[in-house]
């Protein structure tokens, strides 16, 4: 019991001493949560600035949720190439080298820039939910790498995934009202915790999908970051960065269920933020 009492309280002071400390407080790295689209020469140099690249620094970029993986890293790779001259890594896990090809995770787990393209994020975390991929993620985030995605690279942020299914199949997917237990989600990468991310939100108007997320887990913020933009996120601080907007819901009131499986809710918080603005992860 000493021994492993001993064991516990060195990992403990090793990770305070590989995370960087701001203010008194264990600081991480940095997220760029991009809602999908196009992504603008200026949207890219945010994230080349964010990730604040020393010479001695690489990206590697995760395309596991593409399904096109070698056109999704070039066309990454041609943005990065035009803004900075580090290296950009291509690595397209398969979810047994997501357990063990160690040469790989070692290289994500040091890497300044984590990039995951778009595609789908249920591909992405069933190579990558429960691996050492996954703490190699959380590991570098740690140590101060700004993790970045793109669409379903957006998705997959938050604890809580939004899989982009719903339950009643009889609108193929197209969530045509706000109901309790209807928007299928599952374990994302749990960057953020305190809120549940939706891309391409304002551009195809996924209101009645966040909004039926936001009944079913009242005390969680909802985001839909907007197409060719993004939200910079940093401990609890979030900026918003691109070209359009950003839609916060939070701390609804009296949420109810009635007619079986509709929501009521009242006086929730609404933000409609615009590049610049800020706001705080609570």
């Amino acid at each position: 019991m000493r021994l492993k009492r001993i064991i516990n309280i060195g990992l403990l002071f090793c990770f305070i001493l590989t995370a960087r400390v701001v203010d008194g407080q264990v600081k991480t790295g940095n997220l760029f949560i991009i809602g999908g689209g196009e992504r603008s020469t200026a949207l890219m140099q945010e994230l080349v600035n964010t990730a604040a690249l020393s010479s001695q620094d690489y990206i590697a970029v995760l395309t596991m949720a593409s399904g096109e993986p070698e056109e999704s890293f070039q066309a990454v790779k041609k943005q990065f190439n035009a803004l900075c001259s580090n290296p950009v890594t291509k690595l397209h896990f398969s979810a047994e080298e997501a357990k063990s090809k160690q040469t790989w995770i070692d290289s994500v787990k040091n890497a300044k820039l984590i990039y995951v393209v778009g595609g789908d994020q249920n591909r992405f975390m069933d190579v990558v939910r429960g691996t050492e991929l996954y703490y190699a993620m959380h590991t570098a985030y740690t140590r101060g790498a700004t993790i970045a995605g793109t669409s379903a690279g957006a998705a997959i942020m938050s604890k809580i995934m939004i899989t982009g299914e719903e339950k009643d199949k009889k609108d193929n997917n197209n969530f045509r009202e706000i109901k309790k237990d209807n928007v299928i989600t599952s374990e994302g990468m749990g960057f953020v915790d305190k809120a549940i991310i939706d891309q391409h939100f304002i551009k195809r108007s996924r209101y009645n999908r966040l909004l039926s997320v936001l009944g079913d887990h009242p005390d969680k913020m909802v985001i839909g970051v907007d197409e060719s933009t993004a939200v910079v996120v940093h401990g609890n601080k979030v900026r918003v960065v691109g070209e359009s907007q950003v839609v916060v819901v939070s701390k609804p009131k009296k949420v109810k269920t009635f007619n079986g499986d509709k929501i009521g809710l009242q006086k929730a918080a609404f933000s409609l933020y615009s590049p610049g603005d800020t706001f705080k992860l609570k």
